[in-house]
C-alpha cells in the first residue's frame, strides 16, 4: 500500500485526454523536473508574493492565475522583487501558470537558478485546478491488490474472491458469455478514492482483460467477445466469496445475515456462495446483482419476506387449524 514515488516529470507526462488533459508544458527550470510531489493540493502564492511567509505552504504545487501575475508585473516595474526571491529560498515542487501567461523574466531568471520547474497550461485557473485535484486524488489514493476476478453485472462492480481452483475465471467467462463485463481477472487493484470509494482495474494494463481458463490456457476477452465485454476500471460494491461445499457448515438461507468485508477501510456487502456440482454460480450471481440494487432502492426480499411471515403467524387464519371449536380462553 506504499506510494510510489510522484514527480513533476511524471504530471508532465501524464497522458490525459479530453476533459482530463491538463495540457501542461516545462519553459524553465528543467533540471528540477525530478523534483517530488508528496502533498495532492494546490496553494495560490498571492500572500507569498506580498510578503507574508506564515504558514506558507510551499510543499504544494504552486499556481499562477491572472491576479498573482499582474502582481508580479508590478513588482518587477516597482523593482521590488526581494518577497520573489524569498519565494524561490523554499523548496517549491513546480510553479504552473494558468491562462498560457508568461512570468516576467526576472521570475524565470531565479527559478532556472534555483531549479525550480515552471509549467504552462492553456487552462483557466479553475478548470485546471479542478482536473489536478481530480487527478491528484486518483494519484495519491490508498492502494492494494486483491486476488480475484472483477466483473460488472447489471452495473454493479462484484469482485469475486476464493481459494485458487474454485472457478472464478470460469464463473466470470460465462457471466462476460451472458452479456456482462470483465474488468480484471486474477490481480485486481484497488483504489480508494475520495475516502470511500473502492475503484478497481487491473494490476496490469497489458494483460488485464486476459484471462486463464485451465485445459484452455490463456485467452483475450477483448479479441473474442468485443470492446463491449471489457472496461478498464470500476467501483466495487460487492464481494462475492465463492468456496467448496461445507456440509459442517451452516449457511444463511433467509439472506436476514448480512456479511461484509472491509477493504481499505471501507466496507463491502460481501455474499459467500458454495460451490458444488450443479449449483448455476452465474444466475446465482446475476440474482444477487439485482437484489442489491433493490436493496440500494430500499427494498429488502428477505425481511419483507420475514415480516410477512410474523404477520400470518399472527393472523387468525394461521391459529385456527390449531384450536377447536370447544376451546375456550
Amino acid at each position: 500500500m506504499a506510494l510510489k514515488r510522484f514527480t513533476v516529470l511524471d504530471l508532465v507526462g501524464l497522458n490525459l485526454k479530453e476533459h482530463d488533459s491538463l495540457d501542461l508544458r516545462c519553459i524553465c527550470g528543467r533540471r528540477g523536473l525530478m523534483r517530488d510531489i508528496t502533498i495532492p493540493d494546490l496553494n495560490r502564492p498571492g500572500l507569498a508574493l506580498s510578503g507574508f511567509f506564515d504558514s506558507f505552504a510551499f510543499q504544494r504545487v504552486q499556481l499562477f492565475g491572472r491576479g498573482e501575475v499582474a502582481y508580479l508585473n508590478k513588482i518587477v516595474l516597482e523593482g521590488k522583487i526581494d518577497s520573489m526571491q524569498q519565494l524561490f529560498t523554499y523548496q517549491l515542487p513546480c510553479c504552473i501558470f494558468s491562462h498560457n501567461l508568461e512570468p516576467p523574466g526576472e521570475f524565470l531568471e531565479i527559478a532556472e537558478e534555483t531549479g525550480c520547474p515552471v509549467l504552462l497550461t492553456g487552462l483557466d485557473s479553475s478548470e485546471f485546478s479542478s482536473r489536478l485535484l481530480r487527478i491528484f486524488s486518483n494519484i495519491f489514493a490508498p492502494k492494494m491488490s486483491i486476488h480475484g476476478v472483477l466483473v460488472e453485472v447489471y452495473g454493479l462492480g462484484i469482485l469475486i474472491m476464493g481459494d485458487s481452483g474454485v472457478g472464478k475465471s470460469e464463473t466470470a467467462l460465462e457471466l462476460v458469455e451472458r452479456g456482462h463485463r470483465l474488468v480484471a481477472d486474477d490481480v485486481v487493484e484497488i483504489s480508494c478514492v475520495n475516502g470511500n470509494n473502492l475503484i478497481g482495474q487491473g494490476a496490469n494494463k497489458i494483460i488485464g482483460h486476459h484471462m486463464e481458463i485451465r485445459g484452455l490456457g490463456i485467452i483475450n476477452i477483448t479479441q473474442l467477445y468485443g470492446v463491449g465485454a471489457v472496461r478498464e476500471r470500476k467501483e466495487v460494491q460487492f464481494v462475492a466469496k465463492l468456496e467448496e461445499w461445507d456440509a459442517n457448515k451452516v449457511y444463511d438461507r433467509l439472506g436476514t445475515n448480512e456479511l461484509s468485508m472491509e477493504i481499505l477501510g471501507v466496507q463491502i456487502p460481501k455474499l459467500e456462495i458454495p460451490v458444488k456440482p450443479g449449483r448455476n454460480i452465474p444466475i446465482i450471481l446475476e440474482t444477487a446483482a439485482m437484489n442489491e440494487r433493490l436493496k440500494s432502492m430500499g427494498y429488502f426480499s428477505a425481511k419483507e419476506f420475514n415480516q410477512n411471515v410474523l404477520r400470518w403467524i399472527e393472523s387468525d387464519s394461521a391459529r385456527a387449524p390449531y384450536y377447536g371449536a370447544d376451546d375456550s380462553y
